[in-house]
């Protein structure tokens, strides 16, 4: 009996599948799992006063006298973001798929490739626009666009704050609604609505009654998604809220850490994290995970409504929407880089000192232009290191992820994993962030301490878009039988062979679409990176919040053109040369 056991245990070994299963089940572990345990562990850590096992830190954080201004104030102003951007962005985005999936709207195409443009860029590049637009000379120092052309100076409500932040996440997070209720109107028979319109029903009607019903369930994935995406941002909060002490709870983690009180910072990002799980958890209970990946039903007919004489107003306002949130600010970014003195708009005032400039000490401080700057190109060279790599890494661990749970014939073994890939997405990115400065500042296992290495930049961009690569993975190996393989196996074919001349040549396409948008998340990742990079680890992204937080805007607005400028370069390429096109199924 022990002999047969020994042999099924060298079976077993033997196995490359099974050998691969335990392998990515302890990468998921040691990579989500222990950190998580390890910050939980920090929280009981001692705090200035006390020694060893301790609440204390929970004790500050809920019941003392700065649970108001550490947590209570932040977690209010946090929910009161998410909620108003939600509201926001579905409507925005509810009425774009509606107008898009169900009139006889030209250049739909064109339209929807445009509106999905702003998310390819990052969410706080709208905070960077917002203040070149509104912001004012008492709070910011220098006045904005609207200051200095009319000589009326915007109300501090406007330039900083609630109002700024909910506007600028809600014309990024739109997209969602946008998708997710374009996929689920794409879906509808309109034999239904005809059916309505036939027995007397106006369309008013048939949209509350029948169209609303049944995209219901997009509307509320959608809101949640948007929700838990929001409480967690960090950019935006950080550009437009810190300036007037507005914070939430990204932004006091973030000013915790920074500031040495790392254990008030580790349990709000628990705070954080509980939070998002508990949104996201109330979604899945509503929804299957599966609406999320379909982007157009088969099968169904749709009567496109005629807009008649409303065909030329629709097309003036969605196109003049697309100018003033897609190419605007774009322009406006490429304009204020060209400005001498920030604040002042005349011809006398243009300059290209911040992009091929000397150092000179009258002009910010004597910073180089940035096409003279060795640090701006170290970090340039470090960003697309840590894309290229995470983006190869993520898209192949995404890939044999999804081989392992199509061929696993051992049902837990595919929950286990299915799940343990799923969980970076219930992270907020400045928590993970906080999660992994807890695990890895110091030697962790087999591990040396990896903070100030470009290793713990890449893993934890890799983690984090695993959920994006595994279903990205797990639809390529879907499309691809077993039939192949047991061929191959049938003529001798070893496991390695059959991966590398079978799996690997069929599923390209999928690895990479998938290597491409973690490329480009990775790209314009800010809140993931905060508090992981050093001077010689510093990104793109970092190394501009770090000038803007000094006053260097100028400087930071040039570096941000270039991240702008390479992600479109790198989304129009890849969609008109790699035939990758993320709007299909829309407004077909």
């Amino acid at each position: 009996m022990r002999k047969y056991g020994v042999l099924m245990i060298r079976k077993k070994v033997q196995n490359p599948i099974f050998l691969l299963t335990i392998i990515i089940l302890a990468f998921l572990a040691y990579t989500i799992i222990f950190p998580l345990g390890e910050i939980i562990a920090s929280t009981f850590m001692n705090v200035k006063g006390t020694d060893g096992f301790t609440f204390e830190g929970w004790k500050s954080v809920f019941v003392s006298d700065i649970s108001q201004a550490l947590l209570y104030s932040p977690i209010l102003q946090t929910f009161q973001i998410g909620i108003f951007v939600s509201i926001l962005s579905l409507i925005l985005g509810s009425l774009l798929a509606w107008v898009v999936i169900r009139t006889d709207l030209k250049y739909k195409k064109v339209i929807s490739f445009l509106l999905i443009l702003p998310y390819m860029l990052p969410s706080w590049f709208n905070a960077f626009v917002w203040l070149i637009i509104f912001k004012n000379d008492r709070i910011g120092g220098r006045a904005g666009l609207i200051q200095a052309i009319f000589h009326v100076s915007p109300p501090d409500w406007l330039s900083y704050g609630a109002v700024p932040i909910i506007l600028s996440l809600s014309t990024h997070y739109y997209i969602f609604a946008f998708l997710l209720v374009g996929a689920a109107l794409s879906s509808i028979n309109s034999d239904v609505e005809e059916g309505a319109t036939i027995l007397g029903a106006n369309t008013w009607k048939v949209l509350r009654k029948i169209t609303f019903p049944l995209v219901l369930p997009a509307i509320v994935s959608a809101f949640i998604l948007i929700f838990s995406k929001s409480i967690g941002s960090f950019g935006v909060p950080a550009l437009l809220g810190l300036p007037v002490r507005y914070y939430t709870l990204s932004t006091m983690i973030y000013s915790n850490i920074s500031t040495g009180q790392q254990v008030y910072g580790f349990i709000l990002s628990l705070v954080l994290i509980v939070s998002a799980i508990v949104v996201i958890y109330f979604n899945q209970k509503v929804i299957s995970r599966r609406n999320y990946t379909t982007i157009g039903g088969k099968g169904s007919k749709r009567k496109l409504i005629r807009l008649g004489k409303w065909r030329l107003f629709t097309h003036v306002v969605i196109w003049l929407f697309i100018f003033c949130l897609s190419i605007l600010p774009v322009l406006l970014l490429g304009i204020q880089t060209l400005l001498l003195k920030d604040g002042v708009y005349r011809l006398d005032n243009l300059t290209l000192h911040y992009w091929i400039g000397q150092s000179d000490p009258a002009i910010g401080n004597g910073i180089l232009g940035v096409l003279q700057n060795e640090r701006i190109f170290s970090a340039f060279k470090n960003t697309v290191m840590i894309s290229f790599f995470a983006a190869s890494i993520a898209a192949f661990i995404g890939l044999v992820i999804g081989y392992l749970i199509t061929r696993n014939k051992q049902k837990w073994t595919f929950k286990l994993m299915d799940q343990l890939s799923f969980l970076p997405i219930l992270i907020p990115s400045i928590a993970f962030s906080a999660i992994y400065l807890s695990m890895f500042s110091k030697p962790s296992l087999f591990l040396p301490s990896l903070y100030g290495t470009m290793a713990i930049l890449v893993l934890i961009t890799v983690v984090s878009e695993l959920p994006l690569t595994t279903r990205t993975g797990t639809s390529s190996m879907i499309q691809i039988g077993n039939e192949l393989e047991e061929a191959a196996s049938v003529l001798g074919a070893s496991w390695r062979t059959k991966f590398r001349k079978i799996i690997l040549p069929l599923s390209r396409k999928g690895l990479l679409s998938g290597f491409i948008l973690v490329f480009i998340s990775a790209m314009k990742e800010l809140d993931l990176l905060i508090m992981l990079v050093t001077p010689k680890t510093m990104t793109l992204t970092t190394y501009t919040f770090d000038l803007q937080e000094q006053g260097y805007t100028q400087t930071a607005n040039a570096i941000v053109f270039i991240i702008v400028m390479s992600i479109i370069l790198v989304y129009v390429a890849v969609t008109v040369f790699g035939k990758t096109d993320i709007t299909k199924g829309i407004g077909k």
